[in-house]
């Protein structure tokens, strides 16, 4: 657990060491024409990063019983935030964000960890009964319904997508029936798919995305200057500092498609090393998850380490134009706040438990 523990701790801490250079090339441009300042945007995605890595800490020593005692409330909380949004202006046409002074929070990140702390919760309440239906697997479902459903209001299809991937992941890996899983699933997909061609932004997308599909090129302009950035990396890139889609070619380079920056500045061996580092994050996970004691500890790793690896390779995947364009960020590297810190959380949980059973086997190996 120990040697987990520290090969994890490195390949977070070098992922986002890389997310800094990274930032730093791709947002210099954009903040002097926008902020009249090179390092305006860099200088607050450090004190961000101070932040993440606060939390990090924080989390890896916090009492998983404080967590499993209010995973409830901690839900109850979150619901009346996603609520409140809808209260809140738009930005860029969905209302995503609730800001107080000079914060923004983003309920919706928060959402995705806390469904996956009271969903461990619920597998491990109902463990005898998670495969009836009524007495087990729908008290799960009411919640992954609700948190969904409000984050694809906003709208946010993206998130809300991998909420409801996470989620039944781990309702399967946690014993519930595929049947179940399967079924729900189908109606869900229906449901949301109906939902995503009703707002103009996702059925823009969707529509693009097909037409590309079915005529060839591109998806969109932001998707041909990312190949074009991962194309131009060749196999060692052009050198840190070196990109040229960073100089206003590709919009939100430092955010949700820095991963064509680290293409072209880092080549084909440094973007596959970073998807490798991803990979070795999940199996730490999966390793942690696999020797925790209790049900709670093992599915609460899981349910985090496939939410970090399923963020990762959705984002590679849009950058590559796979799939249709999402907002989700590249864990540990894209410039972010609120994501940047419960992915950080996210790892103090893992972190913890891993602890937790380390000192366990201490204890028994002592007596």
């Amino acid at each position: 657990m120990k040697l987990y523990s520290k090969i994890l701790i490195t390949c977070v801490v070098a992922l986002i060491t890389v997310g800094m250079l990274l930032v730093f090339s791709a947002s210099g441009t954009y903040s002097q024409f926008r902020f009249d300042s090179f390092y305006h945007l860099i200088n607050k995605h450090i004190i961000r990063v101070a932040f993440a890595i606060c939390a990090l800490i924080i989390f890896s020593i916090i009492p998983l019983d404080v967590l499993k005692e209010n995973s409830k409330k901690i839900m109850i909380g979150v619901t009346i935030a996603l609520v409140l949004l809808f209260l809140f202006a738009k930005v860029k046409g969905a209302a995503r964000w609730i800001s107080f002074a000079s914060f923004t929070i983003q309920p919706s990140e928060i959402a995705k960890i806390a469904l996956v702390i009271h969903l461990a919760c619920l597998l491990e309440l109902k463990d005898s009964v998670i495969t009836d239906f009524k007495a087990g697997f729908r008290y799960a479902l009411i919640w992954i319904v609700i948190i969904g459903g409000l984050v694809l209001m906003q709208p946010n299809v993206s998130t809300s997508i991998i909420i409801v991937l996470t989620s039944f992941t781990l309702l399967y890996v946690g014993g519930a029936k595929f049947k179940h899983i399967a079924s729900t699933l189908g109606l869900g997909a229906i449901a949301g798919g109906s939902t995503m061609m009703i707002f103009p932004h996702s059925r823009h997308r969707i529509m693009t995305y097909i037409d590309a599909l079915m005529n060839g090129g591109d998806i969109n302009t932001q998707v041909h200057q990312a190949k074009i950035g991962l194309g131009s990396g060749g196999w060692l890139g052009v050198g840190l500092g070196e990109s040229r889609q960073s100089d206003l070619f590709l919009p939100e380079a430092y955010g949700d498609f820095i991963f064509s920056i680290l293409g072209e500045e880092l080549g084909y061996i440094g973007a596959l090393t970073i998807l490798a580092m991803f990979m070795g994050i999940f199996l730490l996970g999966f390793l942690i998850a696999k020797n925790a004691p209790t049900k709670f500890e093992q599915l609460l790793v899981f349910g985090l380490s496939f939410n970090i690896i399923l963020n990762a390779f959705i984002n590679a995947a849009v950058v590559m134009g796979v799939i249709p364009t999402t907002g989700i960020t590249l864990p540990f590297i894209s410039y972010g706040g609120t994501s940047l810190i419960l992915l950080c959380a996210s790892v103090g949980l893992i972190l913890n438990v891993a602890r937790i059973n380390y000192k366990k086997l201490e204890f028994r190996v002592s007596t």
